[in-house]
């Protein structure tokens, strides 16, 4: 085994689903208790202002190819099939790979709807991994729990003893074994958790567990937003709480096997949210500000989530970030940390951070670009371009918000109205539309 000096890092990159900033405690928010990342947030670094996309594919897709959705985005629940994604950027690096979660990326559409869209895609076995263990990996309509007695595809075949057990817990065991047997090895996890995603059900740690009967997930493709906030059968918003706090006990879970087997300094474990929270879920910040999830929405509760990164004796402990983050940024900053080129003709949109990880200043972003275009028949005619500053955000329609006077944006301004700051903030953001050609190559 080489030193560790002479060892490149491992990485550990977590992403829950439909989880917010509100509702990480180290952030402000008080419903619900996360001790796991408030610690991380204590020993490492936290950041104030991450934004990804507010769906949970198109955040996917930027994260795992460092793109904007305009270049590579072909529809919802889909990769383009020859896609790089960082699966193969590592693998290729000699590091040894894992993803342990949802995948979704693969003939995502049920019958009616968007057909042509069915059977196209990435197939998880050629998404460049070494190992999966999956949710949702080739099915559309039928697509199994993925909560309690879950149907998950692990390298080639279908678990067959998922009774009784809890999808997320299934793949932090596959973490911790795929941890455990390349100890000695340079490893890259991806841990996309299928925590905290409707439908809301109860977790091994809610009194209901043991009698509860999972959600079917048949029809998940077609519900449309206004059914998502009526629920669904057993599905209830009482129960995100009880998911919030799991999750947190998972990814303690992993943390701790990374101590256990003395891995902690030459680890870094990166947790980022991949939209806001549902709609349906109300949570509470500093005991008396209520914040509405915005899944879905193009303001900051769409588009703000935790960033919590810790890696002892490399990143300073207790540090908070104030710059902007995209969700194209994380490909070229696990890269730069893994010490990895991109390919000849390898385009990518993000920027590192690793510098703000470790406590310098680094090149920050002045904004952060997005190009909102589900591509899904339950959300159809939603599409948005804006670009975001700290305190500015401008739509491509000419609508201007002021982010700290109007942070839910509901006052528009247009450029007939605008005062000398206005016009100042139209004038940087507005060039940036024209660097970004909204074109990509179709799906064969």
């Amino acid at each position: 085994m080489p030193a560790k000096s002479e060892r490149r890092p491992n990485i550990i990159l977590i992403m829950s689903d439909d989880l917010g900033y509100e509702a990480i405690g180290i952030d402000g928010g008080t419903s619900y208790k996360t001790p796991v990342l408030d610690r991380m947030a204590d020993n490492g670094v936290r950041f104030e202002n991450a934004h990804v996309q507010p769906l949970c594919t198109p955040t996917r897709v930027q994260l795992m190819t460092g793109k904007y959705n305009f270049r590579n985005y072909i529809g919802f629940g889909l990769l383009a099939p020859d896609e790089i994604t960082f699966g193969h950027l590592f693998s290729d690096a000699g590091y040894k790979t894992l993803i342990s979660g949802k995948w979704q990326l693969y003939s995502y559409n049920p019958p009616d709807e968007a057909p042509e869209w069915r059977n196209k895609g990435q197939r998880i076995e050629d998404a460049g991994f070494d190992e999966y263990c999956v949710w949702h990996a080739h099915h559309t309509e039928n697509k199994g729990s993925r909560y309690k007695d879950p149907v998950i595809y692990e390298n080639g075949k279908y678990l067959a003893d998922t009774a009784g057990k809890y999808g997320d817990d299934i793949f932090a065991d596959r973490i911790i074994d795929f941890v455990e047997r390349n100890k000695n090895d340079e490893f890259f996890v991806y841990f996309p958790m299928a925590l905290t995603h409707w439908p809301f059900e109860p977790t091994p740690d809610s009194p209901e567990f043991d009698e509860f009967e999972p959600t079917p997930n048949k029809t998940l493709g077609a519900r449309t937003w206004e059914e998502m906030k009526e629920g669904s059968g057993d599905s209830n918003p009482r129960f995100y709480k009880d998911m919030v706090e799991y999750h947190d006990k998972i990814i303690g879970r992993v943390t701790e096997k990374l101590e256990e087997l003395g891995l902690r300094e030459n680890t870094i474990v990166i947790y980022v949210g991949d939209n806001g929270s549902p709609q349906e879920v109300c949570s509470i910040m500093h005991d008396h500000h209520e914040v509405c999830g915005g899944k879905g929405l193009t303001n900051d509760r769409g588009t703000h989530v935790p960033l919590i990164c810790e890696w002892p004796g490399t990143i300073p402990a207790n540090s908070v970030v104030s710059s902007l983050i995209d969700s194209s940024d994380f490909l070229p900053t696990i890269m730069e940390i893994g010490g990895i080129d991109a390919p000849q003709d390898f385009e990518m949109d993000g920027r590192s951070f690793l510098p703000q990880l470790k406590g310098g200043m680094g090149s920050p972003r002045d904004w952060v670009y997005f190009h909102f275009e589900p591509k899904s028949a339950r959300s159809a005619g939603r599409k948005a371009r804006f670009v975001r500053e700290q305190d500015w955000k401008l739509f491509d329609d000419g609508s201007l918000y002021d982010l700290k006077s109007d942070p839910d944006e509901e006052h528009p301004i247009q450029a007939l109205n605008d005062d000398s700051a206005q016009a100042e903030a139209r004038f940087r953001l507005e060039p940036i539309f024209e660097q970004m050609v909204p074109e990509i190559a179709p799906v064969k």
